[in-house]
């Protein structure tokens, strides 16, 4: 075998099982990971809401560790003195947010170099850090664990490409199962002898062996690993795409292989330019480009979904909970959103009750979505007046939020915009309203302008000034007021009123 390794049992969890247990409560709000990788070097603080984390800090040093590794058997001699540069800086900065210990893992280039134990050592005795060193089929578990951070639901194989290896995994149900490593890091590739169809024999033999012990009935592929980012990026330029979100970019095996050609037809440094994406990470995207098409003709996915989610946002959801794992990281997102920033925390749940009636048919994917725009309303009240139904549209579209695809990203976007703003023509955003049907437009516009009526009938609970009742069979929509809605029903509120039930196509009917 060319370097095959396969996993189906449990596998040791490095840190032990109470490692998380012993932090201090502050670091379990506010959780620090570095990842020594074969060609970068990253650390990530994750913050925020506990199923749903922001990246508090997240830099990345290019060090290279693995280059020439292949050949030499050692670690890159400069890319060691970059790495320890760089982990010494993670220490320093580490000590200054009080997260301590780190959690620092390193991959490939570490485990299989001559020197890989020296520079472990070293790293400990000049650093303080404790470096865990895995072996492939961990590092391929904890990959697939950070795309079940991001997609709860995934179901398929999870491809990591690094500097000197790949890894796959299965996902399905929450559960991550069988599990491989090889040798497809492009340093390696690097040194396959035999030109062109030597190095294309090469990676065939070690896909069919890839392919003999995971199957080949994965309908879903999910990409991590910068290589992989980068060739996703490239196919956006290549296919005008109006969004640069690369988590949830989801290509067919169609595109990917015209984008590998078109690649390959263009010079590397003019599209680096175009992009943004840097010379050292440029320089292996043919080669991973080669990798990608072959994983394509081998497994024969109906479609490939980019994560940027992977190693260290596994080793987060590694310490959760099975009850924290299965809930909604979007709807989590927006409940800590809310908390921190809107006007009247709270107010979002009492608006989604009060707007229900009006939504009582839609399906639960869409159903979480008006949660989350509820909850997420009033979340940019500071903005300057003029430009809040943009910031609103721009927040949701660019934000760091899982479990919510692109098309979910706008229609939620798309929707808060309206909670400020009737109209979207001449809108800055109108290339991405693209990406949804007619009927998608048209219910973001009716979420939003109700989540705007509903803001304005009543500060405290809407339910205690009246309640809605949606008759589509006679196409209306009815406002029924208490005593106090009598009050609070003065000129704004009929005419946003009226203004929802246009845009839902139904006579207005206010009753007491």
């Amino acid at each position: 075998m060319n370097g095959v390794r396969i996993s189906t049992g449990q596998v040791v969890e490095p840190f032990g099982d109470n490692f998380y247990a012993k932090l201090p409560k502050r670091a379990l709000s506010r959780v620090g990971v570095v990842d020594v990788g074969s060609n970068s070097i990253r650390l990530v603080v994750f913050d925020g809401a506990a199923r749903s984390p922001a990246y508090f800090y997240n830099e990345k040093v290019m060090a290279g560790l693995g280059q020439d590794m292949a050949t030499t058997g050692r670690l890159n001699p400069a890319g060691v003195e970059r790495g320890f540069a760089a982990l010494r800086r993670f220490a320093a900065l580490a000590k200054g947010m009080d997260i301590e210990p780190l959690t620092c893992v390193a991959t490939a280039a570490v485990r299989e170099a001559e020197d890989g134990p020296e520079f472990q050592e070293r790293v400990e005795r000049e650093t303080g850090l404790k470096l865990w060193v895995i072996d492939g089929e961990e590092e391929a578990r904890l990959s697939a664990q950070g795309v079940l951070l991001g997609w709860p639901e995934a179901k398929g194989l999870v491809c990591d490409i690094g500097g000197n290896s790949m890894e796959l995994a299965e996902v399905e149900g929450g559960k991550v199962g069988r599990r491989a490593t090889s040798q497809l890091g492009p340093f390696r590739l690097q040194q396959v002898q035999g030109g062109k169809d030597g190095l294309r024999k090469h990676i065939r033999e070690i896909m069919a062996e890839l392919a003999a012990k995971l199957g080949t009935d994965h309908e879903r592929i999910y990409l991590v690993g910068g290589s992989w980012r980068a060739i996703a990026r490239l196919d956006m330029e290549r296919t005008g795409y109006p969004m640069t979100v690369l988590h949830e970019y989801r290509m067919t095996p169609d595109s990917v292989n015209e984008t590998v050609d078109w690649i390959s037809e263009n010079d590397l440094n003019q599209l680096r330019g175009r992009v943004g994406i840097s010379s050292s990470r440029m320089e292996l995207v043919p080669l991973a480009s080669r990798v990608l098409s072959e994983l394509i003709a081998t497994f024969k996915p109906t479609e490939l979904a980019v994560s940027s989610y992977g190693i260290r946002e596994g080793l987060l959801y590694e310490q959760m909970s099975d009850r924290l794992r299965q809930r909604d990281p979007l709807i989590e997102l927006a409940r800590f959103t809310e908390r921190q920033m809107a006007r009247m925390p709270g107010f979002g749940k009492q608006l989604y009750q009060f707007l229900l009636p009006i939504f009582q048919d839609a399906p639960p994917e869409r159903e979480r979505l008006i949660r989350a725009a509820c909850l997420l309303h009033d979340t940019t009240w500071r903005a300057h007046p003029d430009y809040r139904a943009e910031v609103c549209f721009d927040n949701v579209t660019r934000a760091n939020m899982a479990a919510l695809s692109h098309q979910e990203r706008i229609f939620l976007g798309l929707a808060l915009l309206h909670r400020y703003k009737n109209s979207r023509s001449k809108s800055p955003m109108a290339p991405l309203f693209e990406l949804l049907s007619r009927d998608e437009l048209r219910e973001a516009e009716i979420l939003g302008k109700a989540m705007r009526f509903g803001a304005m009938f009543s500060i405290d609970d809407p339910s205690e000034a009246g309640a809605l009742r949606y008759r589509p069979d006679e196409g209306q929509l009815e406002l029924k007021l208490t005593a106090t809605g009598r009050k609070l029903a003065g000129e704004v509120v009929e005419s946003r009123f009226r203004s929802l039930c246009n845009s839902m196509g139904v006579e207005p009917v206010v009753s007491v």
